[in-house]
């Protein structure tokens, strides 16, 4: 007589094989995920590690076994969350409760049983699994239960596999768990533990990490966050360890991917690597009753990347394969390991902050006056905080904690979060933007600095103190109660004039934000921003560096090129990721680059370049742009930028990327700088006729009154031309724009400033050459921007916070002169 077939639903036991997306209500969140991708997605090459789940029925079962229901349903009655006390004592009392009553017999053996047959499947008689609590409604769009329970590393033999999967059924009951299951508005009891016992990797012998298929703090969908650590994973998780990490550009990545040619990348669009300090290392423990321990990192492993390129580019198209599978931005665990050298997907669950965001509402947080910050880290959202200072050791010190204060403290784990979400902002010394700290601002809204490094130590109790991140990747600190601008924006209402409305953009950490602004693409990209604040050393500098003699500057350099033996290398990288990152942010519209246009006294700004600049008693009408790239003293150095440029181009298969040349004197200058640029592999497309996305435009600027005077010459030998109003007005009218003394002639609206352009835009339109502007006096002032409508101009580009208010108006100025010709 054959055996009676039972149901899934009755089973307490299922494999990875069993389980799918459908059984999140049997087996949680994170089982069903893990089954549905070991499935579905281990044969398109992701490596899934193998195991099983104790079931939510078998969580019944153990809790109706031993007949808690009702003295679980007693200790929480009359519960107040935010009575910290309180939600200790209770949760402490659940969890004990659990921990002394025994499983049933019968749920007993088939966890033995499995984790036997799970062994043998890696030919071993007690294999190593990790134990993680797996919550039936975990993993929810709108309601993130990840790391509300327990996770267990390392475990071996019957008796502590039997022992964790108790710990992970007790830890539903944490005090932030209970407390998150009452704000979301959930019912104790609706909300289940099933537990996923899966073999272990081996990362303690390699790295393990986090990684994001949108980017976390703005919702750019293009970009996969890659954060990497040595060691265990849960120091990432904790905030313990400063990551390494990584943005991968996933349209060309896909677009250049070759399945059949071993997993070869034609493109490698890695848009920046940020070395992180990795202090610590979590290892496997071979004595004790722990069965992890930490150890320090050495300073040599410190300064390197963790992961190799090709495993950023492999990573990176596995979290795009999985975002496809589940149509959703995926926030995933990553492990390597370190006997293998092989990569696996350890847990995968949907991101749970931008699925939530409107994308039709621009919201802008800014201050209203710039102060002098008290110190910086990473930036955990857009907004901007303030409160008093509350400066917390540890866990036992969170009672003290009011509502509306700053929370500042070393790192926080989830017992911190009945805290956390009445802050008014967080400011950490450790974590980066995969911590324990960032993943729970993200969720509540809540303004959160982390890696600072030192804010415990300058921030005192009681300070009113205002937590800004509201500036970028970069979120800074301020004394007392600085006063900022909310402005709310229904995207839906911003007209689209004909005029194409483009962007500056300096900073390659906005431009994913940035991005979300309505726009044609970037009019002015300006290289010298990312050489000022990346870079820092002069390329100079970097070309001679083992001939510097000042002990000072190359320890300088070497600090900052940390990870870099070749120095070149460096340059060549840091401003390529630069440019990536803005190239990326836009596209597929154009991003025109302008080349670095660095004054004399700026060049000697950098680290090392007063040994390679002139004293210029008129730097703005010395050695800049063109005139410096082909001289025999900086030619090198520019050789490195145009190898930049075509690492963004051709290596990351950004080609919506077009080259400006500013300053650029004479059409002799012009042609001596083209060739410059084709000698480095940058060749110009054929001027005129139909163009091919990846072909390369090269403007120029016109800011001297030579290139309107001989705009058809330069028209001979570059695709368009860029508008500097500033330098322009200032060449024109003979007027210092930096002097008091004559700064109420300098006016974009002179009548001789409006003939000038006006001759220019006629010329280019005769030639057929694409003509904008990118000087500030279209941002400045409307009636200028209305005059360059009314000659036909193509493009204006302005600074990000004025292009809402000038293509409102632009489009009101388009249709009274079409209006006005109708009437004719």
């Amino acid at each position: 007589m054959s055996a009676k077939r039972v149901s899934k639903k009755e089973k307490t036991i299922l494999w990875f094989d069993e389980i799918n997306n459908h059984d999140v209500a049997l087996v949680g969140g994170k089982n069903a995920s893990l089954g549905e991708m070991y499935q579905k997605l281990s044969g398109q090459g992701i490596n899934i590690p193998y195991g099983f789940a104790v079931t939510a029925k078998g969580y019944r079962n153990f809790i109706d076994a031993a007949g808690i229901r009702n003295k679980i349903e007693e200790i929480l009655t009359g519960l107040n969350t935010h009575d910290v006390k309180d939600l200790a004592r209770r949760g402490h009392r659940i969890r004990e409760t659990i921990l002394k009553v025994e499983f049933p017999k019968e749920l007993e053996d088939d966890i033995v049983t499995a984790y036997k047959k799970l062994s043998g499947r890696y030919k071993s008689k007690a294999t190593d699994v990790a134990v993680r609590s797996s919550a039936t409604a975990e993993d929810l769009p709108d309601a993130s239960f990840a790391g509300q329970q327990e996770t267990y590393l390392n475990i071996e033999g019957e008796y502590s596999i039997l022992e964790s999967v108790k710990k992970c059924m007790a830890s539903l009951f944490t005090n932030r768990a209970i407390s998150y299951r009452e704000d979301k508005g959930f019912n104790h009891f609706d909300v289940e533990l099933s537990v996923t016992v899966q073999k272990m990797v081996r990362s303690d012998l390699a790295s393990s990490g986090v990684m994001f298929s949108i980017d976390t703090e703005t919702g750019f969908k293009d970009a996969v966050l890659i954060n990497a650590i040595y060691g265990l994973g849960e120091n990432i998780v904790q905030g313990i360890v400063n990551p390494d990490s990584y943005y991968v550009f996933k349209p060309t990545l896909l677009e250049g991917y070759k399945e059949k040619d071993h997993d070869k990348f034609s493109y490698k669009p890695i848009l920046s690597k940020t070395v992180g300090s990795k202090r610590l290392k979590l290892i496997y423990s071979l004595e004790g009753s722990e069965s992890t321990k930490n150890e320090p990192v050495s300073e040599e492993d410190k300064q390197r990347f963790v992961l190799t390129d090709h495993e950023v580019l492999v990573l990176a198209r596995w979290a795009c394969l999985i975002e496809e599978h589940y149509k959703l931005p995926m926030d995933i665990e990553w492990a390597k390991d370190g006997r293998s050298g092989e990569l696996y997907v350890v847990q995968a669950r949907p991101e749970t902050v931008h699925t939530q965001t409107d994308k039709q509402k621009l919201i802008e947080y800014k201050l209203k006056k710039k102060e002098k910050s008290l110190l910086s880290g990473d930036s955990i959202g857009s907004k901007i905080g303030i409160g008093k200072a509350r400066v917390v050791g540890d866990v036992t010190e969170i009672e003290k904690f009011k509502e509306g204060e700053v929370l500042v403290t070393e790192i926080t784990d989830p017992d911190w979060e009945p805290i956390m979400k009445i802050a008014s902002a967080i400011v950490t010394n450790s974590g980066g933007r995969t911590s324990h700290a960032a993943i729970v601002s993200r969720e509540f809204g809540i303004p959160c600095i982390v890696g600072t490094g030192n804010a415990t130590k300058i921030i005192k109790n009681g300070m009113m103190i205002t937590v800004s991140c509201a500036e970028g990747e970069v979120g800074r600190v301020y004394n007392g109660a600085v006063p900022f601008d909310i402005k709310e924006t229904d995207l839906k209402k911003i007209p689209d004039p004909q005029t194409e409305i483009m962007m500056n953009v300096g900073d390659p950490q906005q431009a994913f934000d940035f991005s979300f602004i309505p726009n044609e693409g970037v009019g002015l990209a300006r290289e010298e921003m990312i050489i000022l604040n990346f870079v820092k050393v002069h390329p100079k500098a970097l070309i001679d560096f083992d001939k510097i003699k000042d002990p000072e500057t190359k320890e300088k350099i070497e600090e900052i090129t940390m990870g870099y033996p070749d120095k070149k290398e460096f340059f060549v990288d840091k401003l390529a990721q630069g440019i990536a990152r803005i190239a990326a942010a836009f596209y597929p519209k154009d991003v025109i680059l302008r080349t670095v246009d660095l004054k004399s006294n700026e060049y000697a700004s950098l680290v090392g370049g007063k040994d390679y600049e002139p004293e210029e008693g008129n730097p703005m009408l010395g050695w800049r742009g063109a005139s410096r790239y082909y001289s025999q003293e900086y030619k090198d150095a520019f050789d490195l930028e145009c190898q930049a440029i075509k690492k963004v181009r051709d290596d990351m298969g950004l080609y919506n990327l077009k080259v400006m040349i500013p300053f650029c004197r004479t059409p002799e200058e012009g042609q001596k700088v083209i060739k410059i640029l084709e000698k480095n592999g940058l060749k110009r497309s054929k001027i005129g006729g139909r163009k091919k996305f990846e072909d390369l435009d090269i403007y120029v600027m016109c800011e001297i009154p030579s290139n309107v005077i001989l705009a058809d010459e330069f028209a001979d030998i570059f695709d368009g031309f860029s508008i500097g109003s500033n330098d322009l007005t200032q060449l024109t009218l003979g007027v210092d724009r930096d002097s008091s003394m004559v700064a109420h002639v300098f006016d974009e609206r002179n009548e001789a400033i409006k003939k000038t352009i006006a001759e220019v835009i006629r010329v280019a339109k005769k030639r057929k050459r694409k003509i904008g502007i990118c000087g500030q006096g279209p941002s400045d002032l409307p009636e200028f921007a209305e005059f360059l409508v009314e000659q036909g101009i193509d493009s204006i580009s302005l600074t990000p916070d004025t292009v809402i208010k000038t293509r409102i108006a632009i489009d009101k100025k388009e249709k009274n002169l079409k209006r006005r010709k109708s009437n004719k």
